[in-house]
């Protein structure tokens, strides 16, 4: 992670907007459909972090959204563009 991812993870830690929310669900959700697997997490699945999902789990989502968005494994394009669409709300926050 560079400089700027850092300031975003900083920037996320106590935000509670809906729209960061919604995205951060959206991205579980598409991860857990497409079976995507960048972090390891074994005591909890992405859908189950989708709907229990508080403010105090942005910081995990957004690093989710960072490796997805840098990945070259992951082609899926919904995929890509729901990790950039949650990394742009948390800048504009």
């Amino acid at each position: 992670m560079d400089e700027k991812d850092e300031k975003l993870l900083e920037k996320c830690e106590n935000i509670d907007d809906s729209s960061v929310m919604g995205s951060c669900k959206a991205l579980l959700e598409l991860a857990a459909k497409e079976n995507v697997t960048v972090e390891d997490r074994p005591s909890e699945t992405y859908l189950e972090m989708a709907q229990t999902l508080t403010p105090k789990d942005v910081p995990k989502v957004l690093t989710l959204a960072l490796k997805i968005r840098e990945s070259g494994d992951i082609t899926d394009t919904d995929l890509k563009v729901a990790a950039s669409k949650l990394i742009r709300a948390i800048e504009m926050s």
